[in-house]
């Protein structure tokens, strides 16, 4: 039986609807589009360098078939609640699903990297909404005590595939070709779109909205969101504000910023609801869980680079020395979709935040001498972290929200783990660049004719180039060894110093988990105890 509640003053819809087919087989027909869509963020980054081999263009302008992806998708996200009241919300998931499809067999054939780009940009628009509805159904499709176990599954879905989409994207590459990394996108679509239309169903609370579209809104959102990430993507590139257009974007992108906020308040009808932030839970789990898409998404791009660029791996065995972090997100994801509801979600989210702080400094300990079991196991330990710290969040986060405001919160807390991973992934390679220059100068202070240790070294690489060359270019090649040293190991320190830090930053974040209110399922049955 359905119950009603007051939200303001206001009656509201049921809150205890329920659909009319297994919860489960709703999951897995959102789920398929999600992981795809998901996967899509990561599993291009190997396959850059064989883009643009293809289609005759740098790498640097490769980049683009990133960066264009993540720009559309996070226009999307925002407007994801509005976009289902103006079309309906299983009319808009598998639209989506079409949309995102059709674009990833155009990514596929595409002769050009301008055709290409103009593809991504439709297949992430295309993808933005399934993110925040697959959460927003998975909540409403679940009674409050099981909402972790439905959190649990979702989080499979945003956790793992972006972090076997390297290790996926480099196999295909390697064995058949980069096309294929989009080809594989169309029968997954398939297969979600009739599973989509045979169980999924519109709540009686998610409406048609018969209101005017705010263009306004949308297009200052959309300003905000593309400048914003253009310069995350670039400006390391660029060195950051000593670019004019750097100054330029971020100037606008502030000022599209603070419209779009006055703008969303004021109007009647806003294409992004922000009052949902009014909740302290909310807002709480808002900036968490942007914190934790930096430190997730920073580590995944960081470590890497470190493979490849110090420990010589290639890039199909660098991905799969970090794809184990999957299988720690899987096994902790089961076992706390259990534990929600039955211990306290802040004690869950705090020992999660200890292990992966715990992870992050049993990666300040590498070295190049380590073998790939040194880096398996503390990618191991983090997903175990991420497991028990995603899906008691969310639940939290979501738990004293009326099921008519999931769509809408579900868009604002996707956007804010995306920004965060875009916002963790620029400092992480910021910080690297810059400390590794600092740790450089310094090491090269010690490179003198009057440090005994240098005067060793030098005359034993000296000695063994004589060998082969004479003795001005055995001098020469000394020194230039010497300098591969000094890099080499300014590059592993500034590697150790960026996982210290993601270390103490996840130590900060322990505090803010007891902010979350308790939250009790409906109808009086306590949900966090």
């Amino acid at each position: 039986m359905s119950s009603r509640v007051e939200v303001d003053g206001v009656q509201s819809q049921p809150e205890e609807w329920r659909p009319g087919f297994n919860p489960w087989l709703i999951a897995l027909s959102v789920m398929l589009a999600t992981f795809m869509e998901v996967l899509d963020t990561s599993v291009a980054n190997v396959s850059l360098p064989h883009i643009a081999g293809s289609l005759s263009a740098s790498t640097d302008e490769a980049t683009w078939v990133l960066t264009s992806y993540l720009v559309s998708n996070a226009i999307i996200l925002p407007a994801t609640s509005w976009l289902a009241g103006m079309f309906g919300r299983k009319q808009l998931l598998i639209t989506c699903i079409i949309i995102f499809s059709l674009a990833s067999a155009l990514c596929g054939a595409a002769p050009s990297l301008g055709l290409l780009i103009v593809a991504r940009v439709i297949q992430g628009a295309g993808g933005g909404a399934l993110q925040p509805i697959a959460q927003a159904v998975l909540l409403e499709s679940f009674p409050p005590e099981k909402r972790g176990q439905a959190m649990a599954v979702y989080g499979m879905g945003i956790i793992v595939a972006p972090i076997i989409g390297p290790t996926l994207g480099g196999w295909i590459t390697d064995n058949y070709s980069w096309r294929w990394i989009f080809y594989i996108n169309v029968p997954v679509g398939i297969l979600a779109i009739m599973m989509a239309q045979a169980f999924v169903e519109n709540p009686p609370y998610v409406k048609r909205a018969q209101s005017r579209i705010d263009y306004i809104g949308f297009g200052l959102m959309a300003l905000w969101l593309a400048t914003m990430q253009l310069i995350l993507d670039k400006g390391q590139e660029d060195d950051w504000f000593s670019a004019p257009w750097i100054r330029w974007f971020a100037l606008i992108s502030a000022a599209s910023l603070a419209g779009f906020v006055v703008r969303e308040l004021v109007i009647k009808d806003p294409i992004v609801d922000l009052r949902v932030l009014a909740d302290r839970n909310f807002r709480n789990g808002s900036l968490l869980i942007a914190i934790v898409g930096a430190v997730l998404y920073s580590t995944t791009a960081v470590l890497p680079i470190f493979l490849q660029t110090l420990m010589g791996y290639p890039a199909l065995q660098s991905g799969l020395a970090v794809s184990p972090r999957g299988l720690g997100s899987l096994a902790s994801m089961m076992i706390v979709g259990r534990l929600v509801g039955k211990v306290d979600s802040r004690y869950l989210m705090a020992g999660g935040f200890i292990v992966l702080a715990t992870s992050a400094f049993m990666l300040s300990n590498i070295n190049l001498d380590i073998s790939k079991g040194n880096v398996i196991l503390p990618n191991i330990v983090n997903g175990l972290a991420m497991g028990f710290i995603f899906v008691p969040m969310t639940t939290t986060t979501m738990g004293r929200l009326a099921n008519r405001q999931m769509g809408n919160a579900s868009g604002i807390y996707n956007l804010m783990r995306n920004t965060g991973g875009s916002i963790g992934i620029s400092i992480a390679t910021t910080v690297l660049a810059r400390l590794a220059q600092s740790h450089q100068n310094t090491l090269a202070g010690h490179i003198d004719p009057y440090n005994p240790v240098f005067q060793e070294r030098f005359h034993q690489l000296m000695h063994g180039f004589a060998t082969n060359t004479s003795a001005p270019d055995a001098s020469q090649q000394a020194y230039g060894a010497i300098y591969g040293m000094v890099l080499r190991q300014s590059m592993l320190l500034a590697f150790v110093d960026n996982f210290r830090i993601l270390g103490y930053v996840c130590i900060l974040c322990i505090p803010l988990v007891f902010v979350f209110r308790k939250v009790q399922a409906r109808g009086g049955a306590s949900a966090v105890h």
